[in-house]
């Protein structure tokens, strides 16, 4: 049995209740302090009982870029409420509740002030099959990737980051005039560099922080089959910021846009010296989103001095039982606090699981309706 040494310190779901959400109507669950498995067919609610977890800790949801998608059809409401043991022993109730007015958002039946002053309390890291956005899509899914963990760590960089958007704005906006203003455009640069050159070195730190961890748990899924590597690209790593823009201004008005900045940053995921994107199979891409979230998830970690959740939504899809049994041992290990796993196969989740450890819950749910098996 596997005993984790988290869970003293490190806050638990131990009770949720949710209304109206998505296909879910009312339930209310109660779950076990290691590992939690979901089964059921696909569209019956598993992964949005995970994203209603999610919302208690980050206050928005995991998929839905709007709050509005995910009212229960025909409401126009939806709330969830989670008990947790918090890392002093202490028990704490969070309760969401959601109308077309907007969101309110209470902690042992107060209200915050500021529903941002929330985030970071409950510290959690999902892994789902939207993430396959990260490797197929645009740097624009790698950047907000970036910026969503370090910015849960670092306030420092969330307003370098606010900063340094609203100066890009201004300086876009200039360039569509006919004749926009040299010295202003300087002042502009000027800034723009200033808020830049942390987010810059924070970046640089996080790759170099997160390439090995992202190694080592591709390993452990493969077997060591492939080496895979993270490389950070940016403007940046030519010169100063305001020195790119300098020589770049004419290009800019004619283009009318800033074509040079940490906007335009990349990170590049690669097996073997070759892009993961070109060269992967599925089953590599997944393993290798698999390791990064794990390292995000250590990462955080080490930051908070606590583990967070771990949400594990449809992840051993596209994967060899070989490489599901090696990631499940890694979950099962010491380094890891409360889990929750979703499957469309219950027989070989619990094949593995249950010879894993002994403290699991299992639930099946259909149509929205959640059974504690």
């Amino acid at each position: 049995m596997a005993v984790n040494l988290y869970l003293c310190v490190m806050p638990n779901l131990e009770k949720i209740a949710i209304s109206d959400f998505r296909n879910i109507e009312f339930q209310e669950l109660e779950f076990s302090p290691n590992i939690n498995c979901i089964s059921g067919n696909n569209g019956e609610g598993k992964t949005n009982l995970l994203d209603a977890i999610y919302y208690l800790s980050m206050t928005k949801s995991a998929f839905s870029p709007s709050d509005k998608f995910n009212f229960r059809y025909g409401t126009k409401t939806f709330s969830m409420c989670g008990s947790y043991r918090m890392p002093n022993g202490l028990q704490s109730k969070i309760a969401l509740q959601v109308d077309s007015d907007g969101k309110t958002l209470k902690r042992d039946e107060k209200a915050y002030t500021k529903i941002s002053e929330h985030v970071g309390l409950l510290p959690i890291v999902m892994v789902s099959p939207a993430d396959t956005s990260l490797v197929s899509e645009s740097g624009e899914e790698r950047r907000r990737f970036v910026n969503s963990v370090l910015s849960q760590m670092d306030q420092k960089y969330l307003v370098a980051c606010q900063q340094y958007n609203r100066m890009l704005l201004q300086r876009n906006k200039m360039l569509k005039e006919s004749n926009p203003s040299a010295e202003l455009l300087q002042v502009i640069d000027i800034k723009l560099a200033m808020y830049a050159q942390p987010i810059y070195e924070a970046r640089v730190k996080f790759v170099e922080q997160l390439q090995p961890i992202v190694a080592d748990y591709y390993r452990s899924l493969s077997g060591g089959m492939e080496e895979v590597s993270i490389r950070y690209v940016s403007d940046l790593d030519k010169a100063p910021l305001d020195q790119i823009l300098a020589s770049c201004i004419e290009k800019d008005r004619m283009f009318k846009y800033t074509t040079v900045g940490i906007q335009r940053d990349d990170f590049i995921f690669e097996m073997n010296g070759y892009p993961i994107r070109k060269c992967g199979s599925q089953g590599q891409q997944k393993s290798f989103l698999v390791a990064l979230k794990f390292a995000q998830y250590d990462i955080m970690k080490a930051s908070y001095g606590f583990a967070p959740m771990l949400l594990l939504d449809d992840v051993f899809d596209k994967l060899d039982m070989g490489r599901i049994s090696n990631l499940l041992g890694m979950v099962s290990s010491s380094d890891f606090g409360q889990i929750f796993i979703t499957d469309c196969n219950k027989v070989r989740l619990r094949g593995i699981v249950d010879e894993l450890t002994a403290d699991r819950a299992y639930f099946e749910t259909e149509k929205g309706v959640f059974t504690k098996a």
